[in-house]
């Protein structure tokens, strides 16, 4: 696979002061209070593998760095007891954490029930929300609840508990059972109340019913009416039923369709316009370059996107409707695949792309054209086939993208006077005086992105 070679520009674009932490408290005028996530981002904290110790204890000193970045919103992976019969039982094995063993206890691994209380109530303090990995779907083969409710599991034709896909170390439970909707709920209810997370990214979401989604989301909402809910899954109807965020698989599958010239870059836009049609006005997509289940099994997006990935990136945090991911270790760059279930500690290289993301983070929370209600353009070029280029607009607020999607340097004019003006280069931090008569180029690879200076 083509690897990427980090671009001098993408390293190396200076230090500079961005405004105090309090502009963070500026969001979209169409959010209401319940949605607090409308301008956010979502940062996914791998724990075993974050720092050699794997703790809350330890996490906990990274919430400063990860503030200073613009981190808003923080979601774990599970954090619940581990499953051990049915795994693979290696010296080094720790098991999957998508293997629930006890619903309302904590991984001794990470630490303990307290150490977590304390950690939310630090990342409060420091103005995080705080979101869990939780697992509907199935459980631990030795979760009690095998024994204390049989009902609440399916079987195969023998019997045997039955295990989902070739998950050979879990087990489907069973919503037919109405009974295991409030047990549920309530094990849910109970990380609320006890730890006052802040809401829950539901794992293979589209594997459970959407009737109990609907039930347990409601109920739930009753105890905290801005909860947030993320659904691993792309069904538009998912957000009927409750959840705030799903999925966005198909830009990620057509950002690798595109990478690899199965697709060219007209057929990758109609993709990503296709996909925005199918969903309500008001549903959040999850845009992302890598996460846990991407890196681990799939590719480092280094290895899927090779020099294309600090544009998708761009692209990740820009694109409308898109309430971003960073995964734990892109700002390192993360390069290597982290084993999935062993320790295996991220490699943090100096942090070299943490200002690239820093800007980006930043970006979004302070231009209001990159809010949720602004509008996108896409800009016409001569370059049609090797630019990428839009516009987010809100009012006299508008940021300009623009990215050579390409392994040559384009030359080419904007075919629209619309976007004529002063403008600031977010990562240079330089005056662009952009004109539609005027020449642009980019290098291969290359990425552009304005914000309008005012009047």
């Amino acid at each position: 696979m083509k690897h990427m070679q980090l671009t001098k520009k993408w390293l190396q674009f200076g230090m500079y002061s961005f405004l105090s932490l309090n502009a963070f408290a500026q969001v979209d005028p169409i959010a209401t209070q319940k949605e607090w996530y409308a301008q956010s981002n979502i940062y996914e904290v791998n724990l075993r593998q974050y720092t050699p110790e794997g703790t809350f204890q330890a996490f906990e000193k990274e919430l400063p760095r990860l503030r200073k970045m613009g981190v808003e919103i923080i979601w774990f992976m599970p954090i619940t007891p581990i499953g051990i019969e049915g795994r693979k039982m290696t010296a080094k094995d720790l098991g999957s954490y998508y293997s629930v063993r006890d619903y309302k206890n904590v991984n001794p691994e990470f630490g303990n029930i307290t150490d977590f209380k304390r950690l939310v109530q630090r990342m409060h303090y420091y103005g995080f929300k705080v979101i869990i990995d939780w697992v509907a779907n199935h459980s631990a083969i030795d979760n009690p609840w095998t024994k204390q409710h049989p009902d609440f599991y399916k079987y195969d034709s023998t019997g045997k508990l039955l295990s989902p896909f070739d998950w050979t170390d879990v087990a489907k439970l069973n919503y037919d059972n109405k009974a295991l909707w409030d047990t549920m709920t309530n094990a849910m209810k109970f990380w609320v109340e006890e730890t006052e997370i802040d809401g829950f990214r539901c794992d293979v979401a589209e594997e459970v019913t959407n009737d109990f989604w609907k039930y347990c989301i409601e109920k739930l909402k009753k105890t905290r009416a801005d909860l947030f809910f993320l659904a691993e899954g792309n069904k538009p109807d998912l957000h009927l039923v409750g959840f705030d965020e799903t999925y966005q698989w198909s830009a990620m599958h057509s950002m690798k369709d595109f990478y690899t010239g199965k697709i060219n870059l007209s057929d990758f836009v109609k993709e990503l316009e296709k996909e925005d049609k199918k969903y309500p006005a008001n549903a959040f997509r999850l845009f992302f370059t890598s996460n846990h289940d991407e890196n681990s099994w799939n590719g480092t997006e280094y290895e899927k996107f090779g020099p294309a990935a600090a544009n998708l990136a761009i692209l990740s945090q820009t694109y409308r409707k898109s309430l971003p991911l960073v995964y734990s270790g892109q700002e390192a760059p993360l390069k290597k695949r982290l084993r999935f279930f062993t320790k295996d500690t991220i490699e943090w290289n100096n942090y070299q792309l943490q200002n690239f993301y820093t800007t980006l983070l930043r970006t979004r929370r302070l231009n209001k054209a990159l809010s949720a209600s602004a509008d996108q353009v896409f800009i016409k070029t001569t370059s049609s086939d090797q630019i990428l280029s839009y516009a987010r607009i809100k009012g006299n607020d508008k940021v300009v993208v623009l990215l050579n999607m390409s392994d040559k340097p384009a030359e080419f004019f904007v075919k629209s006077d619309e976007y004529n003006g002063n403008y600031k280069d977010i990562f240079s931090r330089k005056k662009v005086i952009f004109n539609q008569k005027e020449k642009r180029k980019l290098g291969a690879w290359e990425y552009l992105v304005l914000e309008k200076l005012p009047k």
